[in-house]
Formats: C-alpha cells, structure tokens, sequence
C-alpha cells in the first residue's frame, strides 16, 4: 500500500486525502502560529481562514503536518462535534462554490476547484456513506500516535507530555466512539473494530511505555503509567463492547451501487458506469496476467501460475529485508538519473528500519514528516514475521527479493517518497497539504510498471514477475472492491478471486479481501494508475513519446496531490475535468 501509517490505519475515510508530505531540509518550517499562506490575495485570505478553522477541528492532521501547538489533541466526535465538522464543511463549499472563477488568478482558480474537490470527499464520508455511525475504521486512523512515539520532532520528555495529553483524552474519545456506531453493525466491521481497538489496548500498557524508557523525569514517568492504563481500559472496553455486538450482527459492508458510484465522483472525480469501470478492471487484469504467463515461460518453463510464484519466493533475503531494501534504494535512484525519468529535488533521502512492534499490521510502509515540520527523516519500515509464528510461516512472509524491489519502488524511488519531494515544493501550499488517495497510491502504483518498462532488471523475467505480482495485487482489490460494495459479492469469493486470479497466498488473500469491506476505496491503486497511464501517453503523443517522460513526470507532480482528472484538464488544456483510461 502503503503511503504512510495513517492511511494504512484508516483506510479510506475522512482522513485520505490528508496524509503526509515531505520538509525538505533546505526549506524553512512556516511559523507554528500561522497557516504559511500568502494572504496577500483574496484568495489566499480564504484558504487562510479554511485552514484556521480546519487545523482545529481536525487537530490529529495538524499535528500529522507538524502544526505541534495542537499536541495532545484528538477531534471531538460527539454528535456536535461531527455536526460543527459538517457545517464547516458545508459553508466552506458554499463559499467557494459561490466564487466567480473569473475573478481569480489561473492558479487561484486551479486551487478553488482543488480545494471543492477536497471538501466534497470529506463531506461524502461524513454525511453520505455515514462512516462515523457505520464504520470503526473512520476513528483508528485518527487515534494511532505514532508521531508522538517515532518522529524526532522534539526532546522524548516534551513528546512524552503531548502523548500523555494525547492519552487522557482517549477514554473521553472512546464514549464518543461507541455513542456513534450505531447497532446491528456489520460483523466484519466489529471484528476490524476489535481487532485495533484491541491492539490499541495492548500498545498503551506494553509498547508505548517502552517507547519512551528514555524519559527520566519521574513525575512525567508517573502520569505516563496513569494516563495509558486509562487508555488502555477505555479502549478495551471498546473492543469488548463491539465483541459482544457480534451476536446481532448484520451483514452490512455493502455501499451499493448508488452510494459506490456517488464516492468516487465525490472523491475523485471519476464519474463512469460501474459496468464500464469493470470492464476496465477486467481488461487490465488479463493484460497482467496475459504477462506473467508470458514471463513464467521463461523464467519457469512448464511450471503452473502457482509454481512459478513458488520458484520466486526462494530467492529472499539472507539477511533480512531491510538489509536488501538498504541495498536497493540507492540502486532504484540511480538509475532514475540514469535514466533520466523525472527530476529529483533536494538531497533528502529516506531512511530504512524496521518497524516497531505495535505498527506491523502491514508489511511496509513509509511515514513522511509534513510540510510545517523541518528537517525530520522520511523512514520506509518494513515488518518483521512474528516471532510466536512457526518457523516455515517466518519464513514465507519474507519477501523474495524481486517482490521486495517493486515495494521499494512504490514507497520510495520514485513512488511515494519521491511524489511528496514534489508535493512540498508545490507552489500551492493548500497542495502540500492534501494529497488524496488515487493521486498518491495511483502515482506510486503507476511507478512500478513504469520503471520496468523503462528497463530496471534488464528483461530478466524474474523481475517482471515480481512486478506483475504487484500489480495482480491491485488488480483484485479494483475488482473486489466493485463486487463487494455493487455486485453482491460475498467476503470468500473475494478471497477466491485473490487467490484464484491473482495468486495471493491464502493469509494474504482473506486479509485482502476483509479489507475491501471497510476500505471500498482501495481500488484506488489501480484507477489512479490506469488514468495517469492513458495521460501519459495523450500527453506524451505530440511531444515525442518516451523521449517526453520526464516532462510528463515533473509536470504531473508539481500539482500536489488533486483528484487526477483536474490534472488530466490542466495538462491536456481541457474545459472540464474527466476521468480517462
């Protein structure tokens, strides 16, 4: 997946759209008491004021941006808090939607139609799918504090004070939540509702106080222990309450077609017939599969899909992944410049580790620092198997190299990591801000290919197959995605098609395949990937072809992180926004 632990936490929801950007180090943080918009403009005064309201409001993703006043702070989810939210939302809309585009500068109006787009998508999970009274998965994004507990943006006891904040407010954060979910609830939501409200429960009283051992003052030390046994408490008292739920449960999950169709115009501005957009999936998963049949000829002749994914899985890591990622990413951006596929500004590079114990849920991920933070790594954390697993289930959940170097590829060079370089230096701070999901995930996704089309592994077919393997992947979330929320698919033929169609291992595939039930929007890896392929060749066509790469790529990411068809109407001098594939 996986942009930044925040997304992996939440999902989809409210919070995918806000997740992370980079502070280069040779860029100043703005000051913690102001926005860091030039209010010299009208326009800039209203973002100014946008902004000044949402910060507190949503005080987890100014503190995500490293707005650090908010410490501490979690949003408040009574029903008048998410009413406020709502409201503000619906003004702010109003507002801009009411603005005479004439009136504004080219790029001002760029920001307005950016800054509706971004507001829409919060509104449609607030208020039309109605994810504060259906889904757990809306708040475990919005809860997880691992800025407090990983980032170095301050001393360990000034960070220790802001989680210990943070950790007070948990129990209060914990009523709301369970005042909202709204009963029979969906039995695969209640079992992801246990699951983190859970692990949440067990992180406040084990990892988290080991996470900061170092502190020495013993009356933080104190409240510390106080403040996460509360926490911990409140929070399993959640899970145990949404356990017992289990017996009247509903089968649920299901947006239906009306309300999946309304989310990704809402969200991302893709507004196609479900049957054309599965038919699109379809056809893309032939072309991969089409593929790594070609590619299994070669490199396992005679050998099943199957066990030709086996002969891949043998050749891992001796000394583990984050040893051979270590190795990999200075090799993945050289051959960017050698390749000269898309500028790189700044020096900054990310940092590999392994990551902590309570957050290996996925098995990697990068967490990038925002905008107002400055001078903080960019680290990609990569999993390590459980130690309570047997020793051969250790051993298969290694990565195989060439899976590992496509997963390096989308987090960093030249996915994720790279994309949000670009997004900080965005002359639209608003775009620095908000990168949403088929932007961030469908750039990073569109990588993968992209790098081996331009000849990273040389045609070795063992290298293409760790790509399509990536690429198979996301091919079944699109399609379980669309089934499950419009097609009446049920969670084990999901798990069939995983496992069937895209030869995902079986633990893999039923994590899959829940996923899609609280997640719909992860087709997003795909169709932001489909629609950034079919811009580049229309933008490409006249300007050379291969030749106008690295153009299409810097030009692509300087806007921030929009809904990809605004990006499509900007580059292609289109009168409207469309999705294109």
């Amino acid at each position: 997946m996986n942009w930044s632990k925040k997304l992996l936490a939440a999902a989809s929801l409210a919070v995918m759209a806000t997740a992370c950007s980079v502070a280069p180090s040779d860029q100043p943080a703005a000051s913690e008491k102001t926005t860091g918009i030039d209010t010299a403009s009208d326009w800039g005064k209203f973002v100014d004021t946008f902004l000044t309201g949402y910060f507190p409001r949503n005080p987890d993703f100014a503190v995500y941006q490293g707005r650090h006043e908010f410490d501490g702070k979690l949003p408040d989810w009574s029903e008048k808090g998410l009413a406020d939210q709502i409201a503000f939302l619906e003004k702010t809309l109003a507002d801009a939607q009411g603005m005479d585009p004439a009136s504004l500068a080219g790029d001002h109006r760029f920001e307005r139609d950016y800054l509706i787009a971004v507001v829409r998508g919060k509104l449609f999970w607030l208020k039309q799918a109605d994810w504060p009274h259906r889904n757990p998965a809306f708040y475990t994004g919005t809860l997880d504090p691992s800025v407090y507990v990983t980032r170095p943006y301050a001393d360990v006891d000034t960070r220790a004070k802001a989680f210990i904040a943070y950790a007070r407010g948990v129990p209060k954060a914990a009523e709301q939540i369970r005042a909202n979910l709204k009963t029979p609830l969906d039995p695969y939501a209640i079992d992801y509702g246990v699951n983190a409200f859970g692990g949440y429960a067990t992180f406040f009283t084990s990892d988290a106080r080991a996470a900061f051992a170092d502190v020495s003052d013993d009356a933080i030390r104190a409240d510390l222990e106080a403040a996460t046994a509360e926490a911990s408490k409140a929070m399993q008292g959640l899970a145990d309450w949404l356990k017992a739920e289990k017996a009247t449960a509903k089968v649920g999950y299901a947006l239906g077609s009306e309300l999946f169709s309304q989310m990704l115009v809402a969200t991302e501005m893709v507004d196609l017939p479900i049957s054309e957009l599965k038919a699109i999936g379809e056809a893309d998963l032939k072309r991969n599969q089409d593929a790594l049949a070609t590619a299994c000829a070669q490199f396992a002749p005679g050998a099943t899909m199957a066990d030709c994914m086996a002969k891949l899985s043998l050749d891992k890591p001796q000394d583990g992944p984050v040893a051979e990622a270590r190795r990999q990413l200075p090799e993945l951006r050289a051959f960017l410049v050698d390749k000269d596929l898309v500028s790189i500004p700044g020096t900054e590079e990310a940092k590999v580790e392994e990551s902590p114990p309570y957050n290996r849920q996925n098995s990697a991920y990068i967490d990038i620092p925002g905008p107002y933070e400055k001078g903080l790594p960019s680290v990609y954390y990569i999993s390590p198997p459980d130690p309570s697993w047997a020793p051969e289930v250790q051993a298969e959940y290694i990565p195989p190299k060439k899976d590992l170097l496509f997963t390096s590829v989308h987090e960093v060079w030249p996915g994720h990591f790279l994309n949000f370089l670009h997004a900080n230096r965005a002359k639209s701070f608003f775009g620095r801000l908000f990168v949403g999901y088929a932007y961030a995930e469908g750039w990073a996704h569109y990588t993968e290919e992209m790098m081996w089309e331009a000849g990273l592994g040389k045609g070795d077919p063992e290298v293409h197959i760790g790509q399509l393997a990536n690429a198979l992947l996301r091919n079944c979330r699109y399609l379980s995605a669309i089934g499950l929320h419009t097609g009446g698919m049920t969670v084990e033929q999901s798990l069939t098609m995983f496992r069937e169609q895209c030869y995902i291992d079986e633990g893999n595939a039923r994590q899959q395949a829940l996923r899609g039930t609280y997640d719909p929007g992860y087709l997003n890896y795909t169709l932001g990937k489909l629609m950034i392929r079919k811009l580049r060749a229309d933008w490409t066509a006249g300007k050379g072809g291969r030749d106008a790469w690295k153009a299409f790529h810097d030009a692509f990411l300087s806007y921030g992180g929009p809904p990809v068809p605004m990006v499509r109407a900007a580059m292609m001098e289109e009168k409207s926004a469309k999705a294109v594939f």
